[in-house]
């Protein structure tokens, strides 16, 4: 182990002792498997997993799976300390832009041959190439999403725009509708919203919006860096335009400007389907109204995924590929299109009940369709293991580019030689 592996682990100790993996944890009697997961207690999601566990169990006489719960900000490392331990939960459920570095440490079970010997068709599924790691599936996809568009059907009325259906069309709207509107000489009503202020990775995944539509990607398929062509420019050019001239709120959280958009301050959002439960709540939730973002890919993103511990005994293997082979079934992506109310990866899933519960549940699934049509993800290939350091600096010179008015070509030019030395790192 590295020192700053051996670090993380010991770092983590505590965390992972209070997780629940003290010695006895473990029912007496019986196989028990081992489940770690940051969604137990999620409304919907957390339900589903209860529904697979139970399925699982009932078919799996004498098998029981401990199902523990571990934060989400304390999860990354809680996980690193149990496998570099070696006592890796046997279900291994990891975020989707973190279980590279497991994989790079041979730490998750490749899963070819069960996929082969199970004739498991993955044709489709949504954001499974991301789960290739050194030309080996060591995981399944269980979320991907693609971002919808979401627009204040009151606020364009009163300025007589139509809906936008292009990036042209969305910035001479988002021109018109920021404005002063009690005259105080203070903008209290934006055109757009985009998170500016927190972490590097949804910064990143707000600037896409732009730089997707310009044509543009942080790398090519083959993982090498891509920022420096005209259509990566442009798309930053778009960006500093959104935010040096304030067309969006700015130094603000996502939460904040979520809230804003619900209450009918912001008129255009493009965001993910945990948009809708907010602005159900909001003040201006009777004039909102739900579309297909004017970009075309939308951004999309994976989520979350499950595998098998390489470390995991042999007959242990067997019955956590049972129960993901379970999750991953027809039966249980429908279901999790319900309880989830999120469109599931699988292309075969039945849908019809989520539609009836969730009237704009059909639009989520074009959506995501189309990102993952595209290989859209968040992660950039050829910088997995990089990825927090490279979403930060590509936060930090965009920052710099509209703080000082830079030239987007110059910028463009530093994210390109800095991402390089990342990935030589």
């Amino acid at each position: 182990m590295t020192r700053k592996r051996l670090g993380l682990a010991l770092s983590a100790a505590a965390l992972a002792l209070a997780a629940g993996f003290l010695p006895g944890a473990a029912l007496a009697q019986g196989k028990v498997l081992k489940f770690v997961s940051w969604q137990k207690d999620e409304r919907g999601v957390g339900d589903w997993w209860g529904s697979v566990i139970k399925e699982f169990e009932a078919t799996h006489p004498g098998v029981k799976i401990e199902w523990t719960k571990v934060e989400r900000g304390a999860y990354a490392d809680t996980m690193t300390t149990l496998f570099a331990g070696g006592k890796p939960p046997d279900i291994v459920h990891l975020a989707s832009f973190e279980f590279q570095k497991f994989a790079d440490n041979g730490w998750l079970e490749p899963l070819d041959a069960y996929i082969k010997e199970a004739k498991f068709d993955l044709k489709g599924w949504a954001g499974q190439d991301t789960c290739t790691w050194n030309k080996q599936t060591v995981c399944t996809m269980m979320l991907y999403f693609g971002y919808i568009f979401a627009y204040n059907e009151e606020l364009l009325k009163k300025e007589g725009l139509e809906v936008p259906k292009t990036y042209a069309e969305f910035l001479a709207a988002a021109q018109k509708l920021t404005k002063d509107i009690n005259g105080d000489g203070i903008v209290d009503q934006f055109g757009t919203g985009h998170e500016t202020k927190g972490g590097g990775g949804q910064y990143m995944s707000e600037m896409m919006n732009y730089t997707l539509d310009a044509g543009g990607r942080w790398t090519n398929d083959a993982g090498k860096v891509t920022i420096n062509t005209p259509e990566m420019i442009e798309g930053l050019s778009r960006w500093k335009t959104i935010v040096k001239t304030s067309l969006t709120p700015r130094d603000l959280p996502a939460g904040e400007v979520r809230q804003m958009f619900a209450d009918g301050k912001i008129a255009l959002k493009m965001d993910g389907p945990w948009l809708w439960p907010i602005i159900q709540k909001g003040k201006a939730k009777d004039q909102i109204k739900l579309g297909m973002v004017p970009f075309k890919p939308p951004v999309g993103g994976s989520s979350n995924v499950l595998g098998i511990a390489a470390d995991a005994p042999k007959d242990n293997k067997k019955l956590v590929w049972d129960f993901i082979a379970l999750a991953t079934s027809d039966k249980f992506q429908s279901s999790y299109a319900t309880l989830g109310a999120s469109p599931p990866p699988s292309p075969r899933a039945d849908t019809s009940a989520a539609s009836k519960d969730t009237p704009h549940f059909d639009l989520l699934v074009q959506a995501t369709k189309a990102a993952a049509d595209a290989k859209v993800d968040r992660i950039p290939k050829g910088l997995e293991l990089q990825f927090n350091e490279f979403a930060k600096m590509v936060m930090e010179e965009s920052q710099r580019m509209i703080i000082q008015d830079l030239d987007p070509k110059t910028v463009a030019a530093t994210m390109q030689s800095k991402a390089e030395a990342l990935q030589k790192q």
